[in-house]
């Protein structure tokens, strides 16, 4: 695969060399390599890690590590479509208690925000949303760290592991209803090899990283489904993310408080890297460090002041879309929709009932 830009610095800064990612997952990719001849310790090469912490539950890596075991999977697999094979070969066991707590949730929708909720636990790369307009539910991907020319690779094993883990979850082994894969690079010779995992339609060259299937799906119950279990394994991944390395930095931190100190008058970019005493391209290559983007912080914000003024106040919207520092109610809208999947009035007529999808559900 050829074509893309050269990784960006980010991905070597010393932001992203503590080791905050676990080992979930990659037994697949292990598997996959090891069918092939390859062996866990040329698949490491190069991380400093041994094949003995591939089964260590305690066992770290950092973003760099991770990075550079896809490059070695890249450079040494015989095939092309190496990450959908792998991420066809992912069991519920590979996610350990992370993959039980989504088996035991009452429905698919349940499951998928407790996924995204403890993201943190699969170690991603990419960053990972969900989110429901109308009738669609999505899964993004955001390269935030420019993976240049193996962001195929880890959007192919990213996004087959998230379909066969939904197969298991829901006891089908066919694809979601109405499923659409959009990606951003050029169709690859192996596009085939796509059609097979994913069936549905397929968009490459589509200036996005989606995978958009019914939103009907998440009302479907888990044939897995135990309130107690579920529980259980949810308290246990709230420790296990606590117990991870905090990558969030007091800069991110500082932003946010800035933000909601703005009363509505969200700064740029380059004002708050003023505010804080940073160029703008420090401020900027600092969040991408920590895999971050300053609009999404932004985004995060307002999402948050929105959910909660609707919940808590009797504001109008339009006061609302000012607060949250939008200057025209049709924009504040079309945000709301995004973050949401629902108007601002109908949020708002809902707010008495627990949302089934609570917004935005992002990575952390």
């Amino acid at each position: 695969m050829t074509g893309f830009a050269a990784p960006s610095p980010a991905i070597r800064a010393s932001g992203l060399e503590g080791a905050t990612h676990s080992m979930l997952g990659l037994g697949a990719l292990v598997d996959e390599m090891a069918g092939q001849g390859i062996a866990a310790a040329e698949l490491l090469q190069g991380t400093g890690l041994v094949p003995q912490q591939l089964a260590d539950p305690k066992a770290l890596m950092s973003t760099t590590q991770k990075v550079t075991v896809l490059r070695n999977v890249q450079r040494l697999s015989a095939v092309p479509d190496v990450g959908l094979r792998a991420g066809c070969r992912q069991r519920l066991s590979d996610f350990g208690v992370w993959g039980y707590a989504l088996a035991s949730s009452a429905t698919f929708g349940d499951a998928v925000v407790l996924g995204i909720r403890h993201i943190k636990l699969a170690g991603p790369v990419l960053e990972k949303r969900f989110r429901v307009e109308g009738d669609r539910a999505i899964f993004e991907g955001c390269d935030v760290l420019q993976l240049g020319d193996i962001l195929p690779l880890s959007s192919e094993f990213w996004f087959s592991s998230i379909l066969k883990l939904g197969q298991t979850l829901l006891g089908s082994p066919g694809p979601l209803p109405g499923s659409l894969l959009r990606l951003p690079y050029p169709r690859p010779a192996h596009a085939a090899a796509y059609e097979r995992v994913f069936g549905g339609a397929i968009e490459f060259d589509a200036g996005a990283m989606e995978w958009h299937f019914d939103a009907a799906a998440l009302r479907q119950p888990l044939p897995n489904a135990n309130p107690i279990t579920a529980g259980l394994c949810a308290q246990f991944c709230e420790r296990m993310v606590e117990s991870l390395p905090e990558e969030e930095d007091s800069l991110a931190r500082r932003i946010r408080a800035a933000c909601l100190n703005s009363r509505g008058q969200f700064p740029s970019a380059d004002e708050m890297a003023q505010r804080l005493g940073l160029s703008l391209r420090t401020l900027q290559r600092r969040l991408a460090d920590a895999g971050k983007s300053y609009q999404a912080i932004i985004d995060e914000v307002r999402a948050s002041l929105a959910l909660e003024f609707l919940e808590h106040t009797s504001l109008p919207v339009a006061e609302i879309a000012a607060r949250t520092g939008f200057s025209e109610v049709a924009s504040f809208r079309k945000a709301f929709r995004k973050w949401t999947g629902n108007a601002p009035s109908h949020y708002r007529e809902r707010a008495g009932d627990p949302p089934s999808l609570p917004s935005p559900v992002r990575s952390p």
